[in-house]
């Protein structure tokens, strides 16, 4: 077996360690966090599993900063750098590509958008590999007992979210199209499967028990995200890592399918092209393939470390890889001053970088228009990054905001009847008719012209509601 090349795998991991942290706390917390750190433990909710929120929600009740629950984001980012590398190890691949696969993987745009927020998606950073490393063990050592590392994996980011049933799909097809078939009949590997069961037992149970509100969730972002998700999702696999490691995941695809010596694992090349096409059928979000392309990545560094025989080719892919990883750290790091990067094209690109802007300014805004309001005010937000803005950083309505957004929509509503609401965001066109009277009274300004959800939405004060708090929360119910 190929020695693991520590030396060259973890000044990568240190490198983005140290990055992630001194990183953290810049721009501010992202729309999700605020969501997570404002939502109650639960067994579940209609819009997710319960691990991310109850993290978050934890560490936000002992230590309230963004640094602080940003933590675990940087813990599974770089140790899914450690074992990409040694997936690329488990195929063959000595210290050079074990070295391409680490610098790569931990410079790809998504594990930096991911492990500077601690998202949902941040333990699929984790998890997709850490399954595939566990099937691809069990196959090519013959050794079913590693099944129960996939399952473990398997299991406990299905307490986080449900989209690792795509990868479990895409290994079971792979394994049928591709062999070996008889993985398919070993009682390890039913021992794996039962595993998943076992630990994604509460949010299974939760959706049972509730109605599949996930099936509900889903077509919300069906509808929302289809069009484009269905248009983009294989010219968007370019962007997820980054275009100058194309060639190299591209490596590893030619490799899993035509080398004689990988013909063991050729599922994993048949479980990528399944799940690219789940991912683009459910219509949700553009990223999720990328759990499974960064392992189709470092296998494919093994091939270019063979490739990058002499002192000039390895200089081109460690150049590549440099470059590479600048380009991905401007876009997916707040590496830029805040009072410039609304001027870039960053916002655009990256999504999470525009959702982690302006959130106190929005919060000093609607505290402004509340001052003269009377006792028993309340803030109705037109979704959940705005309320848990207001949670976090209000001064007056920090315990007096609702929002029908997803999983704030099912928290209990006090029965009472304001005689004021102040209605935030861009609901307020659906709202106004439940009110006597709206006026508009301000609008949100980031105060960097960083163009994201709520820049330039209203804020309105509106008077005699025509119902109850808890029916103006259920009115305002929406899911996406």
């Amino acid at each position: 077996m190929t020695p693991i090349a520590w030396r060259r795998i973890l000044p990568p991991v240190a490198v983005l360690v140290v990055l992630l942290a001194v990183l953290s706390p810049l721009y501010g917390y992202e729309r999700d966090e605020l969501y997570f750190r404002m939502l109650p433990p639960a067994w579940g909710y209609v819009d997710q599993p319960p691990l991310t929120p109850l993290l978050v929600h934890g560490i936000s009740a002992v230590v309230d900063t963004v640094w602080a629950i940003r933590i675990p984001a940087i813990l599974f980012a770089s140790a899914s750098v450690l074992v990409l590398a040694l997936i690329t190890r488990e195929a063959g691949g000595g210290a050079l590509a074990q070295a391409f696969a680490a610098w790569g993987a931990a410079f790809g745009t998504f594990t930096l958008v991911r492990g500077h927020s601690f998202l949902t998606s941040t333990i699929d950073l984790l998890a997709w590999p850490a399954v595939l490393l566990g099937a691809i063990r069990a196959v090519r050592r013959e050794d079913g007992r590693w099944w129960l590392l996939a399952g473990g994996a398997a299991g406990l980011d299905l307490t986080n979210r449900l989209l690792v049933a795509m990868l479990l799909a895409g290994i079971a097809v792979g394994l049928a199209v591709a062999g070996p078939r008889r993985e398919l009949r070993s009682p390890w590997l039913w021992g794996g499967v039962a595993l998943v069961l076992v630990l994604g037992a509460p949010d299974l149970i939760y959706q049972a028990a509730h109605g599949l509100p996930q099936l509900r969730m889903g077509a919300a972002l069906e509808a929302k995200h289809g069009v484009s998700t269905r248009i983009l999702a294989v010219p968007y696999l370019v962007l997820l890592m980054s275009p100058l490691v194309v060639p190299i995941w591209i490596a590893g695809l030619v490799a899993l399918l035509r080398r004689p010596g990988w013909q063991r694992i050729r599922f994993v090349a048949v479980a990528f092209l399944v799940v690219v096409v789940l991912a683009a059928l459910a219509g949700g979000q553009i990223y999720y393939p990328y759990g499974v392309l960064t392992v189709v990545f470092a296998l494919g560094c093994v091939p270019t470390a063979e490739w990058a025989a002499t002192a000039v080719r390895r200089r081109v892919v460690g150049v590549g890889l440099a470059v590479s990883a600048v380009v991905t750290s401007a876009i997916a790091l707040p590496v830029l001053p805040l009072g410039v990067v609304g001027s870039t094209p960053v916002p655009a690109i990256n999504q999470a970088a525009a959702d982690q802007v302006g959130w106190p300014e929005l919060v000093r805004t609607v505290d402004r228009v509340g001052a003269p309001a009377p006792s028993g005010t309340v803030v109705l937000t037109s979704n959940y990054g705005e309320a848990g803005a207001m949670a976090r950083y209000s001064t007056r309505f920090a315990h007096a905001v609702y929002s029908g957004h997803n999983a704030l929509g099912e928290l209990s509503v006090p029965d009472v009847d304001p005689s004021i609401v102040i209605v935030v965001g861009g609901q307020l066109a659906d709202l106004e008719p439940l009110f006597a009277r709206c006026r508009t009274a301000a609008r949100i300004d980031d105060g960097v012209a960083v163009d994201n959800e709520e820049q330039g939405e209203p804020v309105a004060v509106c008077t005699r509601p025509r119902m109850a708090l808890p029916e103006l929360v259920a009115a305002a119910r929406h899911l996406d």
